[in-house]
């Protein structure tokens, strides 16, 4: 199944439809949209994420109703430059999280963790403040790790919002962390932003790997050398098919043009309006 963004740049990349902006552009989105009482939602999709996207309606439909998606991971990069986005950098959860809370110490504003596991909350909340003094931590949870009950499940939204912040980081992994968010766009009145690994990383849990492994688009080799049980899998089934889907739609754009665009559902503009609920 095909979702069409209108009135955004970007383009779809298999089945789901990536944003294209700036790091610095997106930072200043969701710095207004914080100002807002408009409740957002903010997705960093890679590429494990857009093939399971591809096959599992719930998340594809979790990335359509996304007001962002970004793309996190330097092969979806590539892709958005070879569909004509010519500029188009990787936008990482981690990264974007550290630069909003940078921003957001200058302003004092307020900022909400939720997801992992509380010995890592209590860390990156004391290296966040270590970082920036002036940063607002509202408040953080770590959720049980099972499915919560109704009367749970309405607790912790009440707390969110008695919080008062207005940005909230969702740390549960892709794709419960996708799932959980749709599921509270209209309940949470914030800006959530499903930011993967980002708690364990700027926890000092796992190490990143230097920038220019990074940007080569080969950081997931390093992950995969940190947990080969966990990973091998996905990392040889997701990359093998996207490989395969991308290069086909890359072709096509290659010979179709600005058809296979208008066909796609390819738009120019941002959207920075209200969306309707």
């Amino acid at each position: 199944m095909r979702y069409i963004r209108r009135n955004r740049s970007g383009s779809p990349i298999l089945d789901t439809f990536v944003d294209s902006l700036s790091l610095g552009e997106c930072l200043d989105i969701a710095s207004g949209w914080a100002n807002s009482p408009t409740p957002r939602t903010i997705c960093f999709c890679n590429v494990h994420a857009l093939v399971t996207a591809s096959v599992r309606a719930d998340l594809a439909k979790a990335y359509a109703d996304a007001d962002l998606v970004l793309p996190d991971g330097a092969p979806v990069a590539w892709m958005l430059r070879l569909l004509g986005h010519r500029r188009q950098k990787r936008i990482s959860g981690p990264d974007f999280m550290w630069q909003y809370c940078q921003r957001a110490n200058q302003i004092g504003a307020s900022v909400y963790l939720y997801g992992n596991r509380q010995a890592t909350l209590d860390t990156l909340a004391s290296r966040l403040k270590g970082s920036f003094p002036e940063l607002q931590i509202a408040g953080m949870m770590s959720p049980p790790y099972r499915p919560l009950t109704q009367e749970e499940d309405d607790a912790i939204v009440e707390t969110i919002n008695a919080s008062g912040a207005r940005v909230c980081f969702v740390s549960l992994g892709c794709p419960k962390q996708e799932l959980w968010i749709t599921a509270h766009q209209t309940r949470v009145h914030s800006v959530m932003l499903g930011v993967g690994a980002a708690f364990d990383y700027h926890a000092g849990n796992v190490r990143r790997p230097p920038m220019w492994v990074r940007n080569s688009g080969f950081e997931w080799l390093c992950r995969l050398f940190q947990d080969p049980k966990r990973l091998w899998k996905r990392y040889l089934l997701a990359n093998s098919i996207f490989a395969w889907r991308a290069s086909a739609q890359a072709l096509d754009h290659a010979l179709n043009g600005r058809e296979s665009d208008r066909r796609a559902g390819r738009v120019s503009q941002p959207d920075t309006s209200e969306p309707e609920r």
